[in-house]
């Protein structure tokens, strides 16, 4: 009697072992197969935007896009440089989901499509540029007036050599030349009579290889367009410098904005999520723009 019943309390703990292997067993494929569920429903963002605007901008949204196309493969983002009105009227029509802009929304971009917002991703100075052989290295900015409004034709008479002044300025309907019309001509471009034998380029680049290719041209362009091949002159004493921007004291600077037609959604609002993000402006500083996010 007493074997069996030894026999018997052998075969349920057995039993019970076998049971709570079982169950162990059971519990941690549970918990694998949720892993892998929660996994498997993560989708990759997919999708083609267009930006289309400003020449300033095209460095900046290029470092972007290639850092955000690096970062979702399944994203095409296709960059357009045509100048800032015409970018903010592609994303106004529909034909852009961003527009930038290296200026901020006129009054009458505002009234004819109201759904327009904007943006600003970074700040940027617009500088005053000359040839490096250029002896100048300091105008006043009524100084500079007189030279856009064909007041001042001669570098001697500001203090340069015997030589006459090649002037360069932008196109209508240039973010850069708005920008350069209200914060050192005093007005708005429409306004300003613009001297007539100025040389018009369409383009950031194209104005400084002008300047770059004549030693009496000046011209205005980015800030972070400025390199070695041309010289960017002080203003009223104050050097063209990111910390001058930051500090005030450089008053030639504006915003560099993305513009949208109503909340942007899906892939563009993830870029714009980038741009504003850390990574982002660490991006934007690298483009030698000035990220607005600390």
């Amino acid at each position: 009697m007493n074997s069996l019943k030894t026999k018997k309390s052998i075969l349920l703990a057995v039993m019970s072992v076998m049971v709570m292997s079982a169950l162990l067993v059971a519990g941690c494929g549970g918990s694998t197969s949720t892993t892998t569920t929660s996994t498997n429903t993560t989708s990759a963002l997919k999708g083609d935007i267009t930006i289309s605007g400003s020449t300033s901008m095209e460095e900046v949204n290029n470092a972007l896009a290639d850092k955000f196309m690096a970062a979702n493969p399944g994203v095409k983002v296709n960059i357009q440089a045509l100048g800032s009105s015409q970018g903010i009227q592609a994303t106004a029509e529909g034909t852009a989901q961003i527009g930038a802009s290296s200026r901020a929304l006129t009054a009458d971009e505002k009234s004819k499509t109201p759904a327009l917002k904007e943006i600003t991703v970074a700040m940027d100075g617009i500088a005053v540029v000359v040839n490096p052989a250029n002896s100048v290295s300091d105008l006043k900015k009524d100084d500079i007036k007189k030279i856009y409004l064909g007041e001042v034709s001669n570098w001697k008479d500001l203090g340069g050599a015997d030589k006459p002044i090649t002037v360069i300025r932008r196109e209508d309907g240039s973010g850069t030349l708005d920008a350069f019309s209200e914060l050192v001509m005093g007005g708005k471009t429409k306004d300003i009579k613009y001297a007539a034998n100025a040389i018009v380029q369409n383009s950031t680049g194209a104005v400084m290889s002008a300047v770059a290719g004549d030693p009496n041209a000046v011209g205005f362009a980015s800030m972070s367009a400025v390199d070695s091949k041309v010289k960017s002159v002080k203003i009223d004493g104050v050097e063209a410098t990111v910390a001058n921007v930051l500090n005030g004291s450089y008053k030639a600077q504006r915003p560099f904005e993305y513009v949208t037609k109503g909340d942007a959604t899906g892939v563009a609002k993830a870029f714009l999520d980038f741009a504003l993000s850390a990574d982002g402006q660490k991006v934007v500083q690298e483009a030698k723009a000035i990220p607005i996010a600390k």
